[in-house]
Order: C-alpha cells, then sequence, then structure tokens
C-alpha cells in the first residue's frame, strides 16, 4: 500500500514577508485562507466553494501557500490535512493575518 508522503514546510521566520504578500494576493487562495481560517480541512474540502476548479490549479494553489508558510499540508491516511500556521504567521507577522482576513470583497 502506497503511503502518502510528507512535504516540506518551511519555517515562517524564514520567508520574506513579499513572499507571503505574493501568495495572499490571489484571490483563490486568499479565500482558501478565508476557510482555513476557522479549522483544519481535508485537502477535498479546501477551496470546495469552486467546484470547477480542476485539480492541477488546486494544488498548485495548495503549494504556493504552502512554500509561502501559511498553511502546513500533512498526511492523514489516505487523505492530506490542511491547516493554517496562524500562529506561527502571527509571531513573525503581526496582525497581518488579522487584516487581510478582515478584509471582504467590495470593502475600503
Amino acid at each position: 500500500m502506497a503511503t502518502v508522503k510528507q512535504l516540506p514546510h518551511p519555517r515562517v521566520a524564514d520567508v520574506p514577508l513579499t513572499e507571503v504578500l505574493f501568495a495572499l494576493s490571489d484571490p483563490a487562495r486568499l479565500e482558501i485562507v478565508r476557510e482555513l481560517a476557522n479549522g483544519p480541512l481535508s485537502m477535498a474540502e479546501c477551496g470546495a466553494t469552486n467546484p470547477d476548479l480542476p485539480k492541477s490549479t488546486k494544488s498548485h494553489l495548495m503549494k504556493v501557500l504552502r512554500e509561502a508558510g501559511i498553511v502546513r499540508n500533512e498526511p492523514d491516511g489516505r487523505q492530506r490535512i490542511v491547516s493554517l500556521r496562524r500562529e506561527e504567521l502571527d509571531e513573525s507577522f503581526p496582525g497581518l493575518l488579522e487584516a487581510v482576513l478582515g478584509v471582504t470583497e467590495g470593502s475600503d
């Protein structure tokens, strides 16, 4: 039986702020982060608000978020659980998540 492989996760302290901001600048990635703000989700549940999103696109969105230190993507049996690295992000970039998650579409 094949095992789900571990993915590398950078230390958030080693990720430049510009990389984090770039990852959060895409509306689809930002929506995933907003979903994860309520707690961890399985990979299948993340981005479920857009069922037309191709699997390859979703994988790329997750990769960008993981490499920017925003999410943790861990194996859990045959699936993956994705969680927001809120504590680490708040420590390295105080107030960033609160500011980004507080902004909604159409607000000034």
